[in-house]
């Protein structure tokens, strides 16, 4: 037996000021599968992930509200929590980037690059607000695009015609949080000095830890020259002091990707992170053994795929072993929108569907690529009830009434077509290989075909004929444990997908939790339990009622 893997895996953190949606669902979906695959096949793998508590927006916001920021991202931390829950998204740590762990790693990593040359200080010109007394970020100045003259757009880039600029070339600038009209003054700033890691970083970003789209968008920023990043925000600002610079902050964008070692290194401080032995060192350090991936959305490529490894190059850390990039959401091929009710929040979907038919859905979407996915209402519906309730669940419902009403709920001794068995067994290698390279459409598509072929073997041998006629109990009991042991090995490859589906399922067979190593062995002469129904098909007016209160959400928000 080959000693089992040490695997690190991330997602990106959520921004602590606003609930979790469907779309940002897609990334921890994807990850949760991914990691309970590992698990599955016996890897010592662990998933942290953290809130993403720091920034003007979280400052802002609480100021509107009238409390702390410190007890704004507790409230939005224990949301998010209970969303993640709710869609079985199992990390074996969630933390907070406002955390202890936290301010050591972006202090370290911050001196230890500042003593190696690598930080540049300059005095540079920002927008200023004078009546409340701050520099304003570019998403906090609003003007008319000096392109194509659009009416209300953000300091960086205008959503009417797509342009980019500096906030300084806007039309009619004011401030979003006062409505003054900004000034410009001076302010001296901490900037990372990129440019020193060229060398390093065209090797890692060429070396098979990034999907082939994104290594060639990222030649477009060595081509174009990497630029130093302004590391640091002036008071006032919610986040972090830079040491020995009283005044200054730790720029959000610094701090939220050290918060994977932050939530680490939380983990293996705790008694869960003890009693596994788990060490930071083995997983950080720059000769690790272990393998650390990052799932993150294709918009926050350039900071985890340039700046991330150069930071950690720079501070005597490991670089990560890959980066997975995703796409976007789109729901019946548009983005989504409040007025249509397709934006729909975590928590709404919750109170109208179950998790797992999303899990899958998605599943049944999701390649290695980059590519947007879209959730179209219609299919959701069709191809939930049909793959799931249709075929998969459908197989145990048609057998496992006649094991308890006529065997006292026992299986038979044997198979009575053991190749037809081994044929679905032969599948492990090729499903599993799809889950590891994040191919789950593949893996689904396998998945199904296999499940038409368990039904196909149902209606041939049709156990209920056979129930009625005499002298063919034993018979019966054979074919129904047949059915029962290729639904059994369904239910172990959708396990990473559908969680609880599938631990209702070994409770009804009675069985330890599912491993991928256990899936070959048939279960036979041994009671189950009597079967109650694992899934229920979607109805439309169940969808329609969730699209009705995302508008209502939207309506109540607007309100405020």
């Amino acid at each position: 037996m080959s000693q089992p893997r040490d695997i690190l895996v991330t997602s990106a953190l959520p921004y602590a000021n606003g609930p979790i949606h469907i779309g940002h669902l897609v990334e921890y979906i994807q990850t949760d599968i991914w990691t309970r695959f590992q698990k599955m096949r016996g890897e010592n793998c662990w998933y942290v992930c953290a809130d993403d508590a720091h920034g003007t927006p979280i400052m802002l916001k609480a100021r509107q509200e009238g409390i702390t920021p410190e007890a704004l991202i507790a409230r939005v931390a224990e949301e998010h929590r209970a969303d993640f829950a709710g869609f079985r998204v199992a990390f074996d740590n969630y933390h907070s980037t406002h955390s202890d762990e936290n301010r050591h790693f972006a202090t370290l990593i911050y001196e230890r690059n500042r003593d190696a040359g690598h930080i540049a200080k300059r005095t540079i010109e920002q927008a200023y607000d004078p009546l409340e007394q701050m520099f304003l970020p570019d998403r906090f100045i609003k003007g008319e695009c000096p392109k194509c003259g659009a009416a209300d757009q953000y300091g960086d880039n205008c959503e009417a015609c797509g342009a980019s600029y500096s906030p300084a070339e806007l039309k009619n600038p004011r401030s979003a949080v006062s409505g003054a009209v900004p000034e410009q003054r001076t302010s001296e700033h901490y900037f990372f000095r990129l440019a020193d890691f060229e060398p390093m970083l065209k090797a890692w970003t060429r070396g098979g830890s990034l999907q082939g789209q994104v290594a060639n968008k990222l030649d477009e920023w060595f081509d174009a020259g990497l630029q130093e990043w302004d590391i640091s925000r002036d008071a006032p600002y919610f986040g972090f002091e830079i040491p020995d610079h009283p005044g200054k902050f730790f720029y959000v964008w610094l701090d939220a990707p050290i918060g994977y070692m932050a939530s680490f290194q939380h983990l293996c401080d705790s008694a869960k992170g003890q009693a596994a032995g788990l060490d930071f060192d083995h997983y950080w350090a720059p000769d690790s053994s272990a393998e650390v991936y990052h799932f993150i959305g294709k918009d926050i490529i350039y900071f985890h795929a340039l700046f991330w490894p150069a930071m950690l190059h720079g501070a005597g850390f490991r670089t990560p072993t890959a980066v997975f990039a995703h796409g976007f959401l789109t729901v019946d091929g548009q983005k989504m929108s409040k007025s249509r009710g397709t934006f729909i929040k975590a928590r709404t979907y919750l109170d109208h569907l179950n998790p797992e038919y999303l899990r899958y859905y998605f599943a049944a979407k999701l390649s290695a690529g980059v590519d947007d996915i879209d959730l179209s209402l219609d299919d959701f519906q069709a191809r939930v009830n049909s793959d799931l309730v249709g075929k998969v669940v459908n197989i145990a419902s048609r057998t496992a009434g006649f094991i308890s009403k006529r065997f006292d709920g026992r299986l038979a001794a044997e198979l009575p077509d053991r190749p037809l068995f081994e044929t679905f067994v032969a599948a492990n290698g090729p499903i599993a290989e799809a889950f590891e390279a994040r191919e789950y459409s593949r893996a689904v598509r396998e998945i199904m075909t296999l499940a038409d072929r368990a039904n196909q073997y149902i209606d041939e041998q049709a156990p209920w004929v056979v129930a009625k006629q005499e002298g063919r109990e034993a018979e019966l009991q054979a074919i129904c444990t047949q059915g029962l042991n290729l639904f059994r090995l369904l239910i172990g490859w959708l396990k990473p997908i559908l969680p609880g589906t599938a631990e209702a399922a070994e409770q009804f067979l009675q069985i330890e939790p599912l491993t991928w190593d256990a899936l070959a062995t048939p279960l036979l002469d041994q009671e189950i339990a009597k079967f109650k129904p694992l899934m229920t098909r979607i109805e439309p007016a169940q969808i329609q009622a969730m699209l009705e209160a995302s508008k209502e959400d939207l309506a109540a928000s607007s309100a405020h």
